[in-house]
This record gives structure tokens, C-alpha cells and sequence, in this order.
């Protein structure tokens, strides 16, 4: 017991054992976590359930059950700087995972990838390229200055396809993949696919995620 002065009254101490403090400390926890969770949770149920005034189907194929970032070493190829994917957490995440050598359509997704960002405006900021190398290749010099803004990791393609889906007649290098800003693998973008509605389904997220 200690004496309340400004009231001359008593009050009892917390007591981390009392079975009433730990319920109080698990709900706080809990609502912690549904404050942290909600905005992405409002985002998917913005876009797909109940879509907003005007709104269509989404173009990218929706990943269920969720596959969050994995704790797969990666290295820097600018810093030489080892760290997992998973660090990569907090900002929506555009993915093409392709070999050092970049044929033409490895080339279209890094250009797309880097148009649809620029195309965010002020939201650009909230959105972070990234060139998941496979191989331990040399990319050539007019491929890096061109794209010098992607964040380019090698990363072992066996790892990658466990965790990257794929779809009928397609393989991993096929694909634009969507990681949102709590690290859940949520989007898969078809081969060859339109950028222009690749960018509206990333501005719609934008739009209704206060995430990232």
C-alpha cells in the first residue's frame, strides 16, 4: 500500500502477478496489434470486398494464403552488405527476379517497374524497387546506370521459387511481384504484363493503405 498525497487516500500498487494486470496487458497488446494491422487489413478489404465507387477487378493475382518476406540471406550487389530479405519490411515492395545476363524482358520489368513508380508522384517515396539477381553473372554497365535506382540483391533462385508462386506455363523470371509494407508476399502481375493497370492497382493500394 502507498499514500496517495494529493487525495489522503490509499492506492494499491501494480502487481505484475495479479491474474487482473496480465488480462489488462494482453488486451493492450492485442490492440496494439489491430492499430498496427488495421491499415493494411483496410486496404484489402478496400480493394477487394468492397471495392471503391468505380472500381474493377484487380489485374494482379492475389497471393492465399499470405507468404511473408523469408529470413533468405541476400547480398547487396552496391555495398557487398549480406542482411535478410525479411529487413526489407516497411515500404511496398515492386519484385522481378531475373539472371545477370537481362534479356529483353527482364529489361521491359525493371523499365516498368521504375515508370510505374515514378508515376506514384509524392507516393513514389512509400514504394521501393527491387532486382532479386539469381545468378552470380556480371550486369552490364548500360543496364546499371539505366537502372540505378532499383536496389538490385543476389539471392539463391532455389529459395525464390519456394517462396515465389507462379502461374500455368509461366516461371519465376515471368512476373512483377507486390511484398506490402508488413512484409506479406500480395500480389503476383501476369507475364508480359500491361503496366498501365499494374500501376493502377499499386495507386488504388496507395490510395486506400495509410501503410509503407
Amino acid at each position: 500500500m502507498r499514500a496517495d498525497v494529493s487525495t489522503g487516500r490509499t492506492a494499491r500498487a501494480a502487481d505484475p502477478t495479479d491474474p487482473a494486470q496480465r488480462r489488462r496487458a494482453r488486451r493492450m497488446l492485442m490492440l496494439l496489434f489491430a492499430v498496427c494491422a488495421a491499415p493494411a487489413v483496410a486496404a484489402y478489404l478496400m480493394y477487394y470486398v468492397f471495392k471503391p465507387p468505380g472500381g474493377t477487378s484487380a489485374y494482379g493475382k492475389l497471393i492465399e494464403p499470405q507468404r511473408p518476406l523469408p529470413a533468405l540471406v541476400v547480398r547487396d550487389d552496391e555495398t557487398g552488405e549480406t542482411l535478410p530479405l525479411s529487413s526489407l519490411r516497411g515500404k511496398w515492395l515492386m519484385i522481378s527476379a531475373d539472371t545477370a545476363a537481362c534479356d529483353e524482358n527482364c529489361v521491359s520489368k525493371l523499365f516498368y517497374m521504375r515508370q510505374i513508380r515514378v508515376l506514384q508522384g509524392n507516393e513514389r517515396t512509400r514504394v521501393e524497387t527491387l532486382w532479386l539477381v539469381t545468378d552470380d553473372g556480371v550486369v552490364s554497365d548500360r543496364i546499371d546506370s539505366a537502372y540505378e535506382e532499383t536496389r538490385r540483391l543476389r539471392a539463391d533462385p532455389v529459395a525464390l521459387a519456394n517462396w515465389l508462386p507462379t502461374q500455368d506455363g509461366t516461371g519465376l523470371r515471368d512476373h512483377i511481384y507486390l511484398v506490402d509494407p508488413l512484409g506479406n508476399l500480395m500480389m503476383a502481375f501476369p507475364k508480359q504484363g500491361d503496366p498501365a493497370r499494374i500501376k493502377r492497382d499499386l495507386s488504388r493500394l496507395l490510395k486506400w493503405s495509410g501503410t509503407g
